[in-house]
């Protein structure tokens, strides 16, 4: 048979291309290894493979059988509309500013208000109460009251980002029953602390007059005591109706006074010195303090007040203190618990604070382990390793089947031998 040179030799003379020059080190096409080698390999070590693959996949069968079984209860919630009628006047104001506003605001990536409220799920509080309830620091073997936080936070989760704008909470436990009653309590908790705040406008105001509202109550308490001892002592029970009516008169217009400031002072926890309904407050406060100057009495000195010689004898004078006492709180603790009433009624307009959707329920059906997943997985897994396994078996035989390959590779093992080292 012709050699190549012989062959180009020939190709010359016959002014024909020779064939194609290989330089040197290019592996010739017989080296070269194709689809089809790749899978004579596989077909060859097709056993290997299978082996593989089974192992793998009887292994996953038997973790996912020993694995424990874990459950997990679910509740949905919806949060309170978040309204503010003094933002929604300044809006309707501003008109298509207040749309650019709002837009901008949008684009300046303004968090979701339910970050809010899954804050207040992960608080301390919250969390604190629900470890103590069900002992869970015993349950999760934890020393310490902050571990066994991290721990029920690892087997619970809260979710207030998803389209359709409600709150997901859900716990996981190793049994079904514990797990809905873990998951209720988490929502009882957050119930509970709710309960304590004032989140909306009208629930601050509702917080602040109820407030105001108690410490009137306990001054009308005390003054209608004091009343009791006083008719006790001078044995006084009924004055003359002009200074009955003087004095109730006088103790109305304080009381409306001071009635009034608190609802100035409730308005300013939220409104500007612009703001209408302050304004209007303000000039009624000014003709009540009128009102009350022309009967002779102020409200830093309530004993000015004018009582014409003779209708109140010296012995019913501390009578008629302890009388003007009573008919102030009385009348204070009236308008206060107007403004009460009105905070409620705005508050309960506005949604409460949560709402229950979807009850946590025993589950009936385990999330972990999802013994189908694993085994498809493992089983992936093993198929992967075992082809990997025979391509690396063949690489290998090829290799020390090649004499300047298996020439290297002795080289490379006196190398690396201990005490050896590398002559030129």
């Amino acid at each position: 048979m012709a050699t190549d040179t012989q062959f180009s030799e020939i190709a010359e003379s016959a002014g024909t291309p020779g064939p194609p020059h290989r330089p040197p080190g290019q592996p010739a096409d017989d080296d070269e290894i194709s689809l089809l080698d790749l899978l004579i390999v596989l077909a060859e070590h097709k056993r290997m493979i299978a082996a593989v693959t089974a192992t793998f996949a009887v292994v996953s069968v038997v973790a996912s059988l020993i694995l424990p079984k874990s459950y997990t209860a679910k509740a949905v919630l919806m949060p309170p509309r978040q309204e503010s009628s003094l933002g929604s006047i300044l809006t309707s104001q501003l008109g298509s500013l207040g749309s650019m506003a709002a837009l901008a605001g949008s684009s300046l990536g303004i968090r979701n208000p339910n970050d809010m409220y899954v804050a207040m799920f992960r608080s301390q509080t919250v969390e604190d109460a629900v470890i103590r309830k069900f002992g869970l620091m015993k349950e999760y073997k934890c020393k310490y009251l902050s571990d066994a936080r991290k721990a029920f936070e690892h087997h619970s989760k809260v979710e207030g980002n998803g389209k359709d704008n409600l709150i997901h909470v859900s716990v996981e436990d190793h049994d079904p029953q514990r797990a809905a009653d873990l998951t209720n309590a988490y929502l009882e908790a957050f119930h509970h602390l709710t309960e304590h705040l004032a989140i909306t406008e009208a629930g601050q105001r509702r917080l602040f007059f109820q407030q105001q509202l108690e410490e009137a109550k306990d001054n009308l308490t005390n003054a209608e005591e004091a009343l009791k001892r006083t008719q006790q002592t001078t044995g006084l029970i009924q004055l003359n109706s002009q200074a009955t009516a003087l004095v109730e008169s006088a103790a109305n217009l304080r009381a409306q006074i001071t009635g009034k400031e608190v609802q100035i002072a409730g308005l300013e926890t939220f409104a500007t010195g612009q703001n209408a309904q302050l304004m209007q407050a303000q000039q009624e406060l000014d003709g009540l303090r009128a009102e009350l100057a022309k009967l002779g009495g102020s409200e830093e000195n309530p004993d000015s007040l004018i009582v014409p010689k003779g209708l109140v004898p010296q012995a019913g004078l501390e009578y008629l203190r302890k009388l003007r006492d009573v008919r102030y709180y009385e009348t204070i603790f009236e308008i206060l618990a107007k403004q009460f009433e009105i905070a409620k009624l705005d508050e309960a307009k506005e949604g409460s604070v949560i709402q229950i959707v979807d009850p946590a329920i025993k589950p009936d059906r385990r999330s972990f382990p999802q013994r189908a997943l694993i085994v498809i997985g493992a089983t992936f897994v093993g198929f992967i390793l075992g082809v990997f396994a025979a391509l690396t078996k063949a690489w290998w035989a090829r290799l020390k089947a090649d004499p300047d390959s298996n020439a290297k590779l002795a080289l490379l093992k006196r190398t690396l031998a201990p005490g050896s080292r590398l002559t030129p």
